[in-house]
């Protein structure tokens, strides 16, 4: 019966990856298959009851509708940014900044992705910088493949610090404050030795998998520029979490990578010899600049949405200034769901999705007064309908995948035991037999249970609240240092965040490639793979030295 119910909560994973990644079925389709497999083995196999059920799925169909209100409110603002001609200036203010598609995605998908990450969290990164290459002439796989690599890192302290102050805070209540920021400065320690190679990483994938020539070393070629990049970053970063605490490191780091980028290009330092294009892009000499550079006042215009759009982000999560629980007062709730503690809330106006279609909203107003008449308008309009078009096939991946997250987290609430015991929830039950199978291994072990946990629930902060006291527990009882493992735990994590469905889903959706997410899958399971090795390795070096 143990192995029966193992295989069972395997399921869930298993499922998605046969059919989404093996199969290469759209998620349309693999979503909603492995959710009606997951219900079959909750209700027969795990005996939950249905009120417990019926309470998982509507939450989980609430928390979809939460990811689809962002998804609409990025893609209508990139339609209606391109309806009113500020994308084209926006590409033309890249490609005189540097032609070169290298540092392109180093300075958008990394250090621009880490400030949003850093402000916002929760797809947000994404949502904006992978329409941003697409805008830019980048492939529609290598725009969306490039920002989910690229977002990971700093998810440690995405969203002003939401994974450690509400992941790890609540996944291990019975830590102090002061242990929590210790293992939050080891984390980004820790990554300093990672996850300062992830631009290079990028660059190497760029070209290898998009260029003409199929070559790594083309991408390998910018490494000093690529090194110093991911430094910025990541030891801005450490200092921030180690000096200040975990809200604004991401914030700051990507911040302060941005400014050095700036400036090595504009003094040309650090910088290839030869650009790097698409095969299909315009050849540029290296000795002329584009002709078509926009003057800093319009790129100002152009760029000035997406601005607002950050600052309003920055304004509406800090704290202090008030705004934050005035939004989230105005939120919708379900209340207890079937007699269940299970209740579902959708912060409408707090969630990036109204920041983005409120911006959205305010271009078109600017543009239709600024040039009257029915040309504007209609292009307006155009830019809303094709948003909601976009998201049909989203709609159904989520509507499916979410639900089956929350029956797979809910699965607590369950008739089964094992030798007279209660049978945790599948992913503490599947952690548990991990830490009994891989006892020598754990530190190889704590990261892939991180990545496991945000595969699955989506999310970071949701993987850290599941199994940080089992990564607790199990240091303890190895006699292993609770700090390192902890941290690996939140770097684990993180590498998740690179093929979790949700965000595969809702990325591919904004560069209309629904359909393709076991594709892009494919391509961001790899340097995951890589990151979990090397946060292994860093794993067992903190076992010695301890």
């Amino acid at each position: 019966m143990t192995l029966i119910i193992v295989l069972s909560a395997l399921t869930p994973v298993l499922s998605v990856i046969f059919l989404l990644v093996i199969l290469r079925l759209p998620a349309s389709r693999a979503m909603p298959l492995s959710f009606a497999l997951t219900t079959a083995i909750c209700a027969l196999i795990w005996e939950i009851p249905l009120p417990y059920m019926a309470a998982a799925i509507v939450e989980g169909l609430v928390i979809a509708l939460s990811i689809l209100w962002i998804v609409f409110g990025a893609i209508a603002l990139l339609n209606v940014l391109k309806a009113v001609g500020a994308i084209e200036y926006i590409q033309q203010g890249f490609t005189a900044l540097s032609p070169d598609r290298r540092i392109q995605t180093v300075v958008i998908a990394w250090l621009f992705g880490a400030f949003l990450e850093g402000a916002s969290g929760f797809g947000t990164p994404a949502a904006i910088a992978a329409p941003l290459l697409l805008s830019l002439g980048f492939p529609a796989l290598a725009a969306v493949v490039m920002p989910l690599v690229a977002d990971s890192a700093p998810v440690t302290f995405g969203a002003v610090g939401t994974p450690v102050l509400v992941g790890l805070v609540q996944g291990a209540p019975s830590l102090e404050y002061a242990h929590i920021r210790a293992i939050a400065i080891q984390a980004a320690a820790m990554d300093i030795l990672v996850a300062s190679f992830i631009p290079l990483l990028l660059c190497a994938m760029l070209t290898r998998f998009w260029g003409q020539n199929a070559s790594f070393r083309e991408g390998l070629a910018v490494w000093p520029f690529a090194l110093v990049m991911g430094l910025s970053f990541t030891v801005t970063a450490w200092l921030v979490a180690k000096f200040l605490g975990p809200e604004f490191p991401s914030i700051v780091g990507g911040l302060t990578g941005l400014l050095v980028a700036l400036v090595l290009i504009k003094k040309q330092w650090l910088m290839p010899a030869v650009y790097w294009r698409f095969p299909n892009d315009e050849p540029i000499t290296q000795t002329l600049a584009p002709s078509s550079s926009p003057t800093y006042k319009t790129l100002f215009y152009a760029w000035l949405p997406y601005l607002s759009v950050v600052l309003l982000l920055l304004l509406t999560r800090v704290e202090f200034l008030g705004i934050k629980p005035i939004l989230n007062s105005l939120s919708l709730s379900t209340g207890l769901l079937f007699s269940t503690p299970i209740q579902a809330t959708f912060s409408v106006l707090y969630s990036p999705g109204a920041i983005f279609i409120a911006v959205a909203c305010g271009v078109c107003g600017i543009s239709i007064a600024l040039n009257p008449g029915a040309t504007h308008m209609q292009s307006c309009r155009k830019a809303w309908l094709n948003a909601l078009k976009t998201l049909l096939p989203t709609a159904m991946a989520l509507a499916a995948s979410v639900p089956m997250v929350r029956l797979f987290i809910y699965s607590d609430v369950n008739a089964l035991s094992i030798d007279a015991l209660p049978v945790p929830a599948m992913p503490l039950l599947l952690a548990e037999q991990a830490a009994a199978a891989f006892t020598h291994s754990w530190p190889f072990i704590a990261p892939l249970i991180g990545a496991l946990g945000s595969f699955i629930a989506g999310s970071a902060t949701f993987s850290n609240m599941m199994f940080s006291n089992l990564q607790m527990v199990v240091a303890q009882d190895l006699s292993l240092p609770v700090t390192g493992m902890l941290g690996l735990q939140l770097l684990g994590s993180n590498a998740g965040n690179m093929i979790c469905v949700a965000n595969v889903v809702a990325a591919a959706s904004v560069v209309k490639l629904s359909g393709s997410e076991g594709q892009i899958i494919r391509y961001t399971a790899g340097p995951m793979a890589l990151y979990l090795l090397a946060l292994g390795t860093m794993g067992f070096a903190l076992t010695i030295l301890a």
